[in-house]
């Protein structure tokens, strides 16, 4: 007879790692100034976090969320369809509707709900999904749900876009489709073909989504993502993102047309029968987003700092992806040696992401580094001495 937990008993990956002294998940942080944090009573420079402008400690976003939760409480305790809607959550999709230059915006508690908000409402039966490969597991959750609801779930392979047109080519002309990317890979950091996909969407009668969660502050004019980056900002149809990342906050959104927007507020069982962002999650995305909208140089700050360490640990001979994000992965391809390499990084005062399969592909193992605006140079290139030291230790250069 077989037990339902008995995968969960048979699971020892996890204890292994942490046998060996190199388990580098979940370390609790104590306390944050954003590019330099608190672990285990020592002061480490954080190189792994998407809080790309620093603005979790900021002193502004901080008295937002502060004067929030004095004047609303601590949550809404009901959802946006009833009792959930706050003045601050209508005053938030106004000005991220205007900030993407959209007619309309609707915000979801966070930003892995937010795809499964959309997809399975707007795709359904004998309809069509086209998904990158490589698309974020939000959006491969929201796909799978709409493939159960009897939609037509299609994977193209990863940025190639003569396999996207294959994609579409095979499905009917006049089939409703909704092709959905996102803007900038959160694994490695590269940009998608946008202006391809506008094409081919255009050619083969397709809707586009694109998911801004790591372009927003990051990429386009003043921030404004991935369309922007392109000057396409009026031929992607839905725009969705999260405040987790620049917006230092947390919860999610989808910005397009209003009248698409009022079908998903009618419609989506992601909103409706979830209890809405807290007031203060609101007060501070808000408050971020004007820092932002005001300090759009901030934006110019992240680059350059991207810019000195992809450019600087290509230098010293590590196998970097290009790029122009503030994602940064040194792929080492061996998960033991990432694991290794990892420890000795942390010891070092320095705190970066494992990932290893299956978050990656075989071979692809990797340490995926991630910058901040707040990052000064005397963080910068501690990671950069440390790095070394350590690649050439383990023989990576």
């Amino acid at each position: 007879m077989n037990d339902l937990f008995t995968k969960c008993y048979t699971f020892t990956r996890a204890d292994e790692v942490k046998e060996a002294g190199f388990y580098p998940y979940f370390r609790a942080i104590q306390q944050n100034e954003g590019p330099v944090v608190k672990i285990e009573g020592r002061e480490i420079i954080m190189a792994g976090s998407n809080n790309y402008h620093g603005l979790t400690t900021h002193p502004r976003v901080v008295e937002a969320a502060h004067q929030a939760l004095l004047k609303y409480g601590t949550g809404c305790s009901g959802s946006r369809y009833l009792t959930g809607t706050l003045d601050l959550h209508i005053q938030l999709e106004e000005k991220l509707a205007k900030f993407f230059n959209k007619e309309a915006c609707l915000l979801y508690s966070t930003g892995y709900q937010t795809a499964q908000g959309i997809i399975p409402t707007l795709v359904n039966k004998g309809e069509y999904i086209v998904s990158d490969k490589d698309n974020h597991a939000s959006i491969v959750a929201g796909t799978l749900m709409a493939k159960g609801m009897i939609a037509e779930l299609v994977r193209y392979k990863h940025g190639d876009m003569n396999d996207l047109e294959r994609v579409l080519k095979s499905i009917p002309l006049e089939a409703s489709k909704l092709v959905a990317t996102d803007g900038v890979f959160s694994t490695s950091g590269t940009i998608v073909d946008l202006p391809q996909i506008v094409e081919l969407c255009k050619k083969y009668n397709a809707r586009i989504m694109v998911d801004d969660a790591h372009s927003l502050g990051v990429i386009g004019k003043g921030g404004r993502g991935t369309a922007s980056h392109f000057g396409l900002d009026d031929k992607v149809d839905l725009i969705m993102g999260t405040f987790s990342k620049s917006l230092a906050s947390l919860g999610g959104f989808v910005v397009g047309e209003e009248r698409v927007i009022n079908f998903l507020k009618h419609h989506s069982p992601a909103l409706i029968f979830s209890a809405s962002p807290t007031p203060s999650s609101v007060a501070a995305a808000i408050a971020a987003l004007d820092i932002l909208t005001e300090e759009p140089e901030r934006v110019d700050k992240l680059l350059s700092n991207a810019k000195k360490m992809r450019d600087g640990l290509k230098g010293l001979g590590f196998y970097v992806l290009d790029g122009i994000t503030p994602v940064v992965p040194v792929i080492l391809g061996d998960d033991v040696k990432v694991f290794q390499f990892w420890r000795k990084l942390y010891d070092s005062g320095v705190f970066v992401n494992a990932f290893v399969p299956p978050g990656v592909p075989q071979n692809l193992s990797m340490l995926r580094t991630s910058y901040m605006a707040t990052h000064e140079d005397k963080h910068l290139n501690k990671i950069l001495e440390v790095f070394e030291k350590i690649g050439k230790e383990l023989g990576v250069i």
